[in-house]
């Protein structure tokens, strides 16, 4: 009777996790979560103690294993309030809460699951005094921090295109997240002579009077929130002892992500009991731009030198094609983690690669497409992605999309025409046509600033209503219905839009497009915001005046002015919203923006060099590498099908020019591609189509003197392949016994065989030996200038 008695009272004195674990281990049932597991997997699960890495490759079953793993925990004893489980999205801590309630049930409410910024913030609220802070503190938002770093400019009277209020933010940003405060970053000489090379040396006093405002304000921003959390850490020992007992096991998701900020405070708190797992990919590190340090993966072994490493290889996602090509991708990359990501999946078409000779062409290409598999296959618009590199390229694609009413939805994003900058302007080429159009009037008459505040506009408001007039019949009389320096303001403004009005009388669409953009002072005002935020308008603008180019060159069409342009936007935008997430339309997005996202079919597009990769990122190898696992990220998004698309010549600010296929392209094993590449368009192009290796190749002594072919006419292919064989535009064949000319022999009109280019006339000569450039044409490619003494070009006649 005692015996029973202890027994019920030891019942009764459980924890509810502890009559969870009681129960499941009576009847077994906590086996079953685990049955479904392979062995790396369920390896990952079951070992909870000590220090664990889990290398989690592409469509591994990543977010399977996490949850899996706090369920196991919970199931083995430990209390949930003793977990901690850090994401980089909220979606992700949702998804996993949820999968973990359905193995333990309500516990799952317990643990400390969220995002970086979340978990911190909550901890911050009850501690926030020990650091002179209240408990109810505000968190700025990005404008608020902006609009107080404005206000701060103003009172210290600095120019605000030299000082932008974005680039000033990036760089506040970018010290927090380095744990840099305002005196140690006004203390460090080499950030100090940075700050003076870039002609900017009061950003450290910038820096503190933002700090100084905001602490006095009581108030933290986004960076604020990792940044308080490490002084609090630091500062206050007994704090840090207090959530190290709390949190006696620690997941970090994403752990390549990670900046070092959010690493110092993730190694502090896993100090006390070294119970700390986290899971990444490091072939998935695309986020240095906002700090995230891919060594914080690659060397957390010397962090912990007692850790277990487990690696989740099989791909589970995609074909063994897709995963293959992948592998052969980031193979190329030297600062990584080895693993042998693999796929048992059925093999899969091959990756398709097509060829369009303009942007346009290659979004109607991907749009037909689109059609066609849906057709074949009975697949769902919702089934297809296409990504690309930036967001400026998405122009092309809708409008592809669009005149065969595809249904689509910008993803993470705006539509493009629906973006500021392009409204902003496109606001003044309706204002050139109709100045009635006062909300056009309203949107771009203090833009870029011009002194005509929403005090003034409340002027002309009452002007136009007191006398039944319209707001342009205001501004255009200004000095009838307003005084002073207004009225100055106004007559200035009424004249631009009226020189705007008289150049596009005289000029085609892109000529008035273009000088409406330089007299705005649009162009400008962007030009010089050199954040990345800036860098992208400037591009979409840019991008915007491409297409007006190419609707000016249209052959198909007699009227080419600004105004018909703006009838066929006006039709193109109509309706053009992003729709409910439930539709069935195609995803448009960055493949930034595509991480963590799978489809059954997916298109890569704007596969150029300076595009993808990034003009920026190849002049140093470990900026390139991040464009690889960029590349890598999307490949991997494929399930079943991938296309990668490029252009030859691309419209930049008007000049069509001429593009190179992306290097990454022939990185993939050729056994892997289905090479979709036509001939170039021209009259004086001539060459096979080799079926062995699904190229063309040219024929060098009928490049500039002999007829095309007839139709129907073939070679046959070469008996052999040659060791280095580049595939799609860039792919020819260097002839028997090539051999480079000295740059002494080189005059104005040879013809000539680059062993990549292939061949080319000699256009120009430029300086003197040994450093004489020449300009060659190269059918199909363009003009392209080489230095002599590296060029590698052999003289044919």
């Amino acid at each position: 009777m005692i015996l029973g008695f202890k027994l019920i009272t030891n019942t009764f004195s459980k924890k509810p996790w502890e009559l969870l674990f009681l129960n499941l281990k009576k009847t077994g049932a906590d086996l079953d979560y685990l049955a479904g597991l392979n062995p790396q997997q369920r390896a990952a699960v079951e070992n909870t103690k000590g220090p664990v890495m889990i290398v989690a490759g592409a469509g591994s079953g990543k977010t399977r294993v996490i949850t899996f793993r706090v369920a196991h925990l919970i199931q083995t004893g430990t209390d949930p309030f003793n977990i901690l489980v850090l994401t980089f999205t909220n979606k992700a801590s949702k998804d996993m809460r949820e999968r973990i309630s359905k193995v333990v049930g309500a516990e799952a409410k317990n643990i400390w699951m969220g995002t970086f910024h979340s978990v911190f913030a909550k901890i911050l609220r009850v501690e926030a005094e020990k650091i002179g802070y209240p408990n109810n503190f505000t968190i700025y938002d990005t404008d608020d921090s902006k609009s107080v770093i404005r206000a701060i400019l103003k009172e210290m009277q600095l120019d605000d295109k030299l000082y932008a209020p974005n680039f000033v933010y990036g760089r506040i940003s970018s010290a927090k997240n380095n744990l840099i405060s305002w005196g140690e970053y006004q203390a460090n000489d080499q950030i100090q002579a940075e700050d003076i090379q870039n002609k900017r040396p009061l950003l450290g006093q910038i820096y503190e009077q933002y700090a100084k405002r905001c602490f006095r304000a009581g108030a933290m921003d986004f960076d604020d929130l990792l940044f308080k959390t490490n002084i609090l850490l630091k500062e206050h020992p007994d704090v840090l002892n207090k959530y190290q007992q709390k949190f006696r096991y620690l997941m970090v998701d994403e752990y390549q992500d990670t900046n070092f900020s959010q690493y110092t405070i993730v190694k502090k708190l896993a100090a006390a009991y070294q119970n700390i797992c986290v899971v990444g990919d490091d072939a998935q590190s695309i986020y240095a731009f906002r700090g995230a340090n891919i060594q914080n993966i690659l060397n957390f072994e010397r962090d912990y030198p007692d850790l277990k490493v487990y690696k989740l290889e099989q791909n589970y996602r995609s074909t063994q094609n897709i995963v293959d090509a992948a592998s052969s991708i980031i193979a190329n990359n030297k600062n990584q983690l080895e693993k042998n990501v693999f796929s048992e999946n059925v093999p899969g078409d091959r990756i398709k690669v097509s060829r369009a000779f303009t942007d346009n062409e290659e979004g109607k290409l991907v749009a037909e497409s689109i059609i066609q598999e849906r057709s074949l296959k009975g697949y769902s618009y919702h089934d297809f992605a296409i990504l690309y590199r930036t967001n400026a390229q998405s122009r092309a694609m809708e409008e592809g999309l669009r005149k065969l009413n595809i249904p689509y939805r910008i993803y993470g994003g705006t539509s493009f025409y629906q973006r500021k900058e392009i409204k902003d302007l496109i606001a003044y080429f309706r204002l050139t046509f109709n100045p009635k159009d006062e909300e056009a009037i309203k949107r771009v008459i203090n833009y870029p600033k011009r002194g005509i505040g929403d005090t003034s506009i409340d002027k002309i408001i009452v002007a136009a209503d007191q006398h039944n007039l319209t707001m342009w019949d205001v501004i255009s009389n200004a000095h009838q219905y307003v005084d002073g320096r207004l009225a100055n303001q106004l007559n200035d403004f009424s004249m631009m839009v009226q020189s705007f009005q008289a150049e596009a009388k005289k000029l085609d669409a892109y000529d008035s497009a273009l000088f409406i953009a330089q007299h705005t002072g649009i162009l400008k005002e962007l030009y010089t915001d050199d954040s990345v935020e800036g860098r992208a308008r400037y591009e979409n603008i840019q991008e915007l005046l491409n297409g007006i180019k190419e609707f000016a060159e249209r052959e198909d069409i007699e009227e080419k002015g600004l105004d018909i342009f703006m009838q066929d936007v006006a039709l193109l935008t109509n309706d053009d919203k992003d729709g409910d997430k439930n539709k069935d339309t195609v995803s448009l997005m960055t493949i930034h923006s595509a991480k963590g996202l799978e489809f059954k079919n997916v298109f890569i597009v704007g596969l150029e060099e300076n595009l993808f990769p990034s003009q920026m990122s190849v002049n140093s190898r470990s900026d390139l590498e991040e464009e690889r696992r960029l590349f890598y990220v999307a490949i991997t998004r494929a399930e079943i099908k991938l296309t990668l698309t490029y252009a030859t010549s691309r419209y930049r600010w008007g000049t069509l020019t001429n593009c190179e296929p992306s290097r990454f392209i022939n990185e993939i094993n050729p056994r892997f591609l289905e090479l979709d590449v036509k001939p170039a368009k021209s009259n004086s192009f001539d060459g096979n189509f080799d079926v062995e290796r699904k190229t063309w190749t040219s024929q060098p002594r009928d490049f500039f003197s002999k007829p095309k072919p007839a139709p129907g006419a073939t070679a046959s292919a070469p008996s052999a392949r040659p060791k280095t064989t580049s595939l799609l535009a860039k792919a020819h064949i260097p002839s028997p016994g090539f051999s480079p000319s000295q740059p002494h022999e080189f005059q104005v009109g040879m013809e000539v065989e680059h062993e990549k280019f292939g061949f080319g006339k000699i256009v120009s000569l430029e300086g003197t030996l040994p450093d004489v450039k020449a300009t060659v044409f190269f059918q199909g490619l363009g003009n392209k200038q080489l230095l002599l003494k590296f060029a590698k070009l052999m003289i044919v006649k």
